[in-house]
C-alpha cells in the first residue's frame, strides 16, 4: 500500500467517525424536540413546569441498543367494571325555597267557580349575586332616672380584629377566599366591588385587610404545623414562586415548600430561596421520623446531618417519569419497566380499596409488591453492568435515578404508613399553581409568608370538607375573644368535629 494511499483510508476513517458522531447527535437533537413537543402540546397529565422541562431535557440521549431490550409483555385488560356511582339528588335539599304558584287566568277571574284537583311543580335552580351591606351598631347611653350622680352607661364595641376597621368578618372572608380561594387577584376584587356594587376600595386597603386576616390566623398555623410534623411522617415538596424585589423592577423567585400528612392536614412555608438551609425553617427543631422526597440534593443534605434520625423514602411516580420519557427511545425495555410499575400501583389501588390499616398494608406489601420491587432492582443492576445503553440517553438516566434512588424506595415496603410516592404533596400545591397564572406575582417577599399561612386554612378546609367562608366568618369573629390556649380549638378539622356534634345535637333533639 503506498503513502497515498494510506493516507486516504485514513481520511475515510476519520469521516466515518465524525458521521457517527454527527449521526449520534442528531439522533439527540431530534430525542430532545420531541420530548420538547409531548410536554407543551402533549395530553395535560404528562405536562410539567419548565423547571422540570428543563431537567429532562438534560435527559435525552442517543438511541438504545436493540440487543439490550427486554422482551415484550402483554397490555394488561382490565376485567374489573367501574362501580356504578350512586345518583345524587338534582338540586340539594339545603337551600331555601322561594314558591311560586301560577294558576290560569280563568281561575284568576272567577276563582270561586274552580275546584283544585292537583298541582304540577317544576323546580329551577336560581341564583342572587352577593352584595354589600352596611351594618350599623347602635349602642344607645342611659343615665340613671333618680341617680343623678351615676356617670351614663353604654354597651362596649364587641371584640373586633382591630379598632376602626371598616371591614366586618364576613367582608374580610370574601376578600381571603376570592384571592386564595379562586385565584382573583387585587386588583380585579377592586374592579368587581367598584362596577357591580358601586363600592370602592382600594387594592392597598385590601391587601392591609389581608395582612391582618393573616396575622390574627397565625396561632391556628402554629397548630397545624405541629399537627403535620406530630407523627413523624410527612411528604416535603418545593414550588416556585416569583415576588417583587423593590428597587430592581424586576420579580425574584421564592418558592413555596409544602409539608403534607397524607390523610391529615397541609401546611405552606415562604422562603426566598431553594438552599438546603431552608428546611430547618420548614421543619421543627429536632424532627425524627420519615420523609417523602423527591431525589434534590438537599433533602440528602438533611439526612446525612440528622445522623440517622430522619430517614428519606423515595417516590416511585419521580421514577416511573423517567422512564416514560425513555418509552420514546427504549419502546421494549422501558415498556417492562412501565408494566411493573403497574403492578405495583395495582397492589396500592387494592389497599386503598379495601381501607386497610397501615399494618395490613405492610403484610401485603411483603406478599405482593416486595418481589417485584427486587426484579425492578435486579433488571437495573443487570443494564447497568451490560454497557449496552449510553449513560446519557433517557433509559440510562432512568436507570441511574433508580438506582441512586434504591434505598429511599424500599422504604415503603417496610413502613404501612408510607405511600408508594409523594402525589400527596403534589396535589396540595395545584392551588398556588391555579393562582400564578392569575396573579403572577405574590407582592413583596414579606407578602409570602401570609400567603403562606391563609393558603394553609383555605386548604385544610378543603380537606376537612367545610366551607371556607363559613369557617372564616366564624373563626374571625370568636378570635378576637380568644387567648392563644384556645386557638387549638378553631382548627379546620376542629372546626369540623364541633360542627357536626352541634348537628347531631340538633337532631337528636328533633
Amino acid at each position: 500500500m503506498t503513502a497515498r494511499e494510506a493516507q486516504l483510508q485514513t481520511k475515510v476513517q476519520q469521516l466515518e467517525a465524525a458521521l457517527d458522531v454527527a449521526q449520534r447527535e442528531i439522533k439527540l437533537l431530534r430525542q430532545k424536540i420531541d420530548l420538547l413537543s409531548r410536554k407543551i402540546f402533549g395530553v395535560s397529565s404528562e405536562k410539567l413546569s419548565p423547571d422540570q422541562l428543563q431537567l429532562l431535557l438534560e435527559l435525552a440521549g442517543a438511541e438504545e441498543d436493540p440487543g439490550s431490550e427486554a422482551p415484550d409483555e402483554p397490555e394488561p385488560t382490565s376485567t374489573r367494571k367501574p362501580s356504578r356511582k350512586e345518583r345524587k339528588p338534582r338540586l340539594p335539599d339545603h337551600l331555601p325555597v322561594i314558591e311560586e304558584i301560577l294558576d290560569p287566568e280563568p281561575v284568576k277571574a272567577q276563582p270561586d267557580q274552580w275546584r283544585c284537583i292537583g298541582q304540577e311543580v317544576t323546580e329551577q335552580l336560581d341564583y342572587e349575586p352577593a352584595q354589600f351591606i352596611r351594618r350599623r351598631l347602635v349602642r344607645r347611653k342611659f343615665v340613671h332616672r333618680t341617680e343623678k350622680d351615676f356617670a351614663p352607661v353604654i354597651a362596649p364595641l364587641p371584640p373586633c380584629l382591630q379598632e376602626r376597621c371598616l371591614a366586618a368578618p364576613g367582608l374580610l372572608a370574601q376578600v381571603v377566599i376570592s384571592k386564595y380561594c379562586d385565584h382573583l387577584p387585587l386588583y380585579r376584587q377592586e374592579q368587581i366591588f367598584k362596577q357591580r356594587h358601586g363600592v370602592e376600595l382600594p387594592r392597598q386597603t385590601l391587601a392591609r385587610w389581608i395582612d391582618l386576616v393573616a396575622d390574627w390566623l397565625k396561632p391556628v398555623y402554629g397548630h397545624l404545623r405541629e399537627e403535620v410534623f406530630k407523627q413523624g411522617y410527612v411528604q416535603i415538596d418545593e414550588t416556585p414562586v416569583r415576588y417583587l424585589a423593590p428597587g430592581h423592577g424586576k420579580t425574584k423567585q421564592g418558592y413555596f415548600w409544602t409539608a403534607n400528612r397524607p390523610g391529615g392536614e397541609v401546611v405552606y412555608h415562604w422562603e426566598t430561596s431553594r438552599a438546603a438551609t431552608c428546611l430547618d425553617n420548614v421543619m421543627p427543631v429536632n424532627f425524627k421520623g420519615i420523609i417523602q422526597c423527591d431525589g434534590y440534593a438537599a433533602y440528602e443534605a438533611l439526612g446525612r446531618q440528622s445522623g440517622g434520625a430522619i430517614i428519606l423514602a423515595g417516590c416511585w411516580a419521580h421514577v416511573r417519569r423517567k422512564f416514560f420519557e425513555a418509552k420514546e427511545s427504549a419502546p421494549r425495555t422501558a415498556g417492562w419497566f412501565l408494566r411493573q410499575f403497574q403492578h405495583l400501583y395495582q397492589t396500592e389501588a387494592r389497599l386503598r380499596e379495601g381501607g386497610c390499616s397501615p399494618k395490613l398494608r405492610e403484610v401485603i406489601r411483603a406478599q405482593d409488591s416486595r418481589m417485584i420491587v427486587e426484579r425492578i432492582g435486579k433488571a437495573c443492576i443487570r443494564l447497568k453492568q451490560s454497557h449496552r445503553h449510553f449513560p446519557q440517553s433517557p433509559l440510562g438516566k432512568a436507570i441511574s435515578y433508580l438506582l441512586n434512588q434504591w434505598e429511599g424506595l424500599q422504604v415503603y415496603l417496610e413502613d404501612g404508613r408510607v405511600a408508594i410516592d409523594n402525589n400527596g404533596v403534589e396535589n396540595a400545591i395545584r392551588p398556588t399553581a391555579i393562582g400564578k397564572k392569575n396573579w403572577l406575582f405574590i407582592g413583596a417577599a414579606e407578602a409570602g409568608e401570609r400567603s403562606a399561612i391563609l393558603y394553609t386554612i383555605i386548604e385544610n378546609c378543603r380537606r376537612n370538607g367545610i366551607n371556607p367562608d363559613e369557617y372564616l366568618r366564624d373563626v374571625l369573629t370568636r378570635l378576637p375573644k380568644m387567648t392563644n390556649h384556645q386557638t387549638h380549638t378553631v382548627t379546620p378539622q376542629a372546626w369540623a368535629k364541633e360542627k357536626s356534634g352541634e348537628q347531631a345535637s340538633l337532631k337528636q333533639a328533633s
